[in-house]
Formats: C-alpha cells, sequence, structure tokens
C-alpha cells in the first residue's frame, strides 16, 4: 500500500523547522570543507576496520541476537531534502507499514542482530551486525505518474550503508541495492529506554548508486551524491 503525504511532510517537517523543535545533530561534526557545507557525508574513522590486537577483548558491551521483536528505526526528515523533493516535483509517500508522523519516518524492524562495541572500544566497526526492515518503505512520484519504491531496507552498520529493493512502475529494478550512507560521526552512546535500546544521532545520506540511479529515472540532474536526509535513531526491542 502506498500512501502520498506530500502536503502534510511540507506543513509538518518545515513547520518544525521554522519554530526550532526539530534539531538536528549535524553541529556535532561541523567543519569547513566543502563537503559538510553542503549537507553532504563527512568522512569518519568511527568505522573503519580494525581488529583487536593480543589481549584486547572482543566480547561487545550489548548484543542483541535476534532483532525479530522490533520495534522500529526512524528518520527525522532534513527540510533540505524536502525542499529538493519539492523542486523536482516528485511526491513521497510510505509503503506498506511504514509511517510519517511529525516529520519522521518510522520503518518497523523485522529481524537482524546487533553487537555494540561502544565507540571508547578498541573494536571497528564498533557496531555490527544486520537490521532488517521488511515489507515498508518508501514511494517518489513524478508529476508524470513515474512511480519509484524503495523498501525492503537492510542496515549494515559495519559499513555504514543502507541496502534494499527498487521498484519501478511496478517492476523490481534492483534488490539488496545500495541506497544511503549512514554517518556515525554524531551517534550518541547506546541507551536503554524502556527495556529498548536506542541508537541515535546517525545521519542518513543518498548514495551515489541512489543519486545516479533517481536522475535517470526521473530525467534530471538535481539528485545530489550524498544528499542528506536527516538523522535516524533505532530502537531495539530487547527482548
Amino acid at each position: 500500500m502506498r500512501t502520498p503525504f506530500r502536503s502534510s511532510l511540507g506543513r509538518g517537517v518545515l513547520g518544525v523547522v521554522a519554530t526550532g523543535a526539530l534539531v538536528f545533530s549535524l553541529a556535532a561534526c561541523a567543519s569547513t570543507s566543502d563537503s559538510e557545507s553542503n549537507n553532504t557525508a563527512p568522512t569518519h574513522p568511527v568505522n573503519q576496520t580494525r581488529e583487536p590486537g593480543p589481549g584486547e577483548s572482543m566480547l561487545p558491551e550489548a548484543s542483541i541476537p535476534d532483532l525479530s521483536n522490533g520495534v522500529d528505526t526512524q528518520v527525522a526528515v532534513d527540510a533540505s531534502f524536502v525542499e529538493a523533493l519539492t523542486s523536482l516535483g516528485l511526491t513521497p509517500g510510505v509503503v506498506g507499514t511504514a509511517t510519517f508522523t511529525d516529520g519522521t519516518f518510522a520503518f518497523p524492524i523485522t529481524g537482524g542482530n546487533v553487537d555494540y562495541y561502544g565507540p571508547d572500544s578498541d573494536v571497528r566497526p564498533y557496531v555490527q551486525g544486520e537490521i532488517d526492515h521488511d515489507g515498508s518503505g518508501l514511494s517518489l512520484t513524478s508529476a508524470d505518474g513515474t512511480v519509484v519504491e524503495l523498501t525492503d531496507f537492510r542496515i549494515d552498520p559495519g559499513e555504514s550503508k543502507l541496502y534494499g529493493t527498487v521498484t519501478a512502475n511496478g517492476t523490481v529494478a534492483a534488490e539488496d541495492a545500495y541506497l544511503f550512507n549512514l554517518y556515525g560521526g554524531t551517534l550518541k552512546p547506546l541507551e536503554v529506554v524502556d527495556g529498548n535500546a536506542v541508537l541515535e544521532g546517525t545521519t542518513v545520506h543518498v548514495s551515489p548508486a541512489a543519486a545516479s540511479l533517481l536522475n535517470e529515472t526521473f530525467g534530471t540532474d538535481a539528485v545530489q551524491d550524498e544528499m542528506l536526509v536527516g538523522v535516524a535513531k533505532i530502537t531495539a526491542a530487547t527482548e
């Protein structure tokens, strides 16, 4: 099921930004580099691979071997992403079990596993595993009726990438395609809230592959590589 929400997205996100209630964590990684000033994902060593040395512990601070109990991955949308979609004449929507409320997407977690070693550990990447979101996603509809759906998201925190299925006008164009980059430099320490593990602060950016695909599909060159989408909050049930 595809539910359009363009008008509510514009009012919800832009209105919240205007009142200052939607605050993002990008300031924590601000610099004078051109890439960061243009809302692109900066390079950061947080997920560079490093194996523990002799005598160093490989035990994670927290481990969830089965994520099938939920809950969800939320993305608080950045106003620049809304403006970019509007300028392209694209109407966004949610697919399946995804929701959009008060400027935030939510995609239910359906499976996977996570090990968390922590930023102060010697293990890199310090968040490892896989987080699955089957049966939900996003849609983008152009003025001429072309519909692209991005669904069944799979987050690989070790690679800092999000993959998914791409469908164009009802036909699957790619499976497990590289869609978004995840920048963990703004990730906050793991919290436990009401029995759920919460990881918040990662910024989400359009991948080079997704930018190329969307530009080709919609006949434009306006979708920027590493365009900022928003800030993610992953909430996972521990039992």
